[in-house]
């Protein structure tokens, strides 16, 4: 690994090839180099074919083909979303660079500059984005005019460390020093950062992670005799960021009217955000609607600390049923009283005032940031009715508003439960659309029994294991590009307008039950 293509890579041994080869019931690598070509064949991880050189006339490159295995990967299905995603990620880190999927074209000219842009809505900056890079590092800043909480994109030598690290918290403190000292004024860290959208990528010789998955740099030295990660990014950032503002007075003007707002909006939280807190301390003490679990997203020392998940249930007989057949090490439940308040519109005050919003917060740990998130999974678990679906809609409501991070960064799903239970004296089938209970009736044959399950707390504990185990079914809660969070709230829970009235007249689904045939 002494090559320069090397030096600054990650990722050198192969454990993530071994790991889809392990995991997958086929898997074909073929590699083409100077005019010859080899194949390796596997199944289920076992080399089956293992052809000799031979001479080829393609273009040089890799082809990796393979087929997860369904006896591990239960109802598996590929969501071009998070493909897609990771494809921007790299030509975003990789300027020039075209990939090529399912036939279209990804090319980033811009770097970081085009991944906020891809993140925010040109309406909702509140300044042209500023973007500065040198040969081993790239930063990309902005503001939202809508967004309350700060927003970072990270990476170290291509890899997306989603849970930042000392490159990340270098980064803050540096544009607070920054701003500081441009001001000439010791504002507030939080409202120097409040509602910062940025983006930064670094290059680490051997960078040093705290986990195998790679979501979180350890290393504090950059490598190759220069200094350490956290004077490297201070330096760059002072004084690249310090030369645009005084070529660029008029963004600096909307920087400091941005602190200013967000240091009055702080004074007058200040006193129910005390009151707020008091509140949910004396509730963590006896907290009825938190069930909690053993292991959190930030025990970093814990192998399982990925899967910590928190259920967002209605009522206290659907937490029940979860409660008693969860898996209590990973697995924590909070429970609704009724439906949530519609959020949109509202301030960050009505998060402190309102006493169901208060405690989610706070066991959830985001008030500042999701950098202290404790659990990596928040799964909306309500009922698949019409009053199920208006509070997964309050909820989602009120986490675009507040906490719009979790959803970009992958965090909030909902829970996808059986409709149906299909079953004889030998074999139960669970169903979770009408397709797949028409194939469990044409199984069993014979005369089966059917259960239309119509809420969450019909479902006993016993039975909802199944849907919380190995084989739980998550629909993660994704945001549409095309339209900005402020647009896509108004648009679907603000006033009533011929437009959203179009939208549901032309998109109503009636479902009728079919008559099953003797």
């Amino acid at each position: 690994y002494d090559s320069k293509a090397f030096k600054k890579s990650v990722g050198l041994n192969g454990v993530g090839t071994k790991a889809v080869n392990a995991l997958s019931s086929y898997f074909k690598v073929q590699s083409i180099r100077d005019e010859k070509t080899k194949v390796a064949e596997f199944e289920f991880g076992n080399l089956i074919t293992d052809s000799d050189i031979q001479h080829s006339s393609q273009r040089k490159g890799t082809k990796v083909s393979f087929t997860p295995d369904d006896t591990i990967f239960n109802n598996y299905k590929y969501r071009n979303e998070y493909i897609i995603k990771m494809i921007k990620n790299y030509v975003y880190l990789n300027t020039g660079l075209t990939i090529i999927f399912n036939g279209e074209k990804y090319f980033s000219k811009n770097g970081l500059k085009d991944l906020l842009d891809e993140n925010i809505a040109d309406d909702d900056k509140l300044y042209p984005i500023i973007h500065l890079k040198d040969e081993d590092i790239e930063i990309a800043i902005t503001h939202s005019k809508t967004q309350y909480s700060e927003e970072y994109h990270s990476f170290v030598n291509g890899q997306h460390t989603t849970q930042g690290g000392t490159h990340q918290n270098a980064f803050r403190e540096a544009i607070v020093k920054t701003i500081r000292d441009f001001f000439g004024k010791n504002y507030e860290s939080s409202d120097i950062r409040k509602s910062i959208v940025s983006a930064i990528s670094i290059k680490v010789m051997e960078p040093v992670f705290e986990s195998q998955t790679k979501t979180k740099l350890g290393s504090t030295d950059m490598g190759g005799g220069l200094p350490t990660v956290r004077t490297f990014i201070n330096d760059f950032v002072k004084t690249n960021l310090d030369n645009y503002l005084h070529k660029n007075p008029d963004t600096a003007e909307q920087i400091q009217r941005k602190i200013l707002q967000a240091e009055r909006e702080r004074k007058d939280l200040s006193g129910i955000r005390k009151l707020a807190r008091e509140r949910a301390k004396k509730a963590n003490l006896h907290n009825k609607k938190l069930r909690d679990c053993r292991v959190h997203l930030g025990d970093m020392k814990k192998d399982n600390r990925l899967d910590s998940t928190l259920f967002i249930t209605e009522g206290d007989s659907a937490s029940g049923s979860i409660t008693k057949s969860r898996n209590v090490n990973t697995q924590a439940v909070f429970s609704l009283r009724g439906k949530p308040l519609n959020s949109f519109g509202m301030s960050k005050k009505i998060v402190y005032e309102n006493e169901e919003f208060n405690l989610l917060q706070a066991a959830l740990n985001i008030e500042d940031g999701i950098e202290n998130l404790r659990y990596n999974n928040i799964v909306i678990a309500t009922d698949a009715d019409v009053d199920g679906m208006h509070i997964r809609l309050l909820l989602i409501t009120f986490f675009l508003q507040f906490f719009p991070e979790l959803i970009k960064e992958g965090h909030l799903y909902i829970l996808d439960t059986p409709l149906f239970r299909v079953r004889d004296k030998k074999e139960t089938f669970y169903c979770y659309s009408e397709t797949e209970k028409q194939e469990a009736i044409k199984k069993l044959r014979g005369k089966a029994e059917i259960t239309r399950f119509k809420g969450l707390g019909e479902i006993s504990p016993g039975e909802f294991s199944h849907f919380i185990g190995e084989n739980i079914r998550l629909d993660p809660v994704m945001l549409d590009k095309e339209m900005s969070i402020d647009q896509l709230l108004t648009f679907y829970m603000g006033k009533n307008t011929p437009d959203r009235q179009k939208f549901i007249i032309e998109n109503l689904k009636v479902e009728l039950d079919l008559i099953e045939e003797e």
